[in-house]
């Protein structure tokens, strides 16, 4: 297990996020549509994976708009922003806060947040994913990780935008 925060108080994942330099498992999310998206769906992209618990809170909203309005300086990039969140409920905010640039992902039937070793295992947030950033290449190869420390606190967005240079 890993242990992070919540306001403080600690809460563990089941474990460390996938090492840099380590191929990225497969995963299969449900996208805005129901269809299902794989890694291989991305194929030749480098990926932003922006994983938090969920979109009804103000850290998470905060995130995808950050990233919303970074997506779209990013060369062959896609910034893809996974909660558990259902797919009705991703649409619903990306369209009343007119995000285009990114993609929202639900991890609400599938088994990304155990994969990747996110899920949240004990405390109020149990079986929700842990905030985290995972960048992978064109080929799904792991070149950056962030597990952010303190649940309520947003990713460090230098940090990541300096790693996709």
């Amino acid at each position: 297990m890993a242990q992070i925060t919540l306001k403080g108080n600690a809460i563990n994942t089941l474990g460390n996020l996938p090492q840099t330099g380590s191929q990225a498992k497969d995963f299969e999310l449900v996208a805005n549509d129901l269809s299902v998206k794989s890694l291989s769906d991305y194929k030749g992209n480098k990926l932003v994976l922006n994983i938090f618990p969920s979109l009804d809170t103000p850290t998470c909203a905060a995130s995808v708009r950050r990233f919303n309005s970074e997506a779209s300086k990013l060369e062959n990039t896609k910034v893809l922003c996974i909660s558990k969140d259902l797919p009705f409920a991703q649409a619903r905010f990306c369209g009343a806060e007119g995000l285009e640039n990114v993609e929202t992902l639900s991890d609400f039937r599938t088994n990304f947040s155990k994969d990747y070793n996110l899920e949240i295992v004990d405390g109020p947030l149990a079986g929700l994913a842990s905030r985290a950033v995972i960048i992978l290449d064109e080929e799904g190869k792991v070149t950056y990780n962030q597990q952010v420390p303190e649940i309520v606190d947003e990713p460090n967005y230098d940090e990541v935008l300096n790693a996709l240079k």
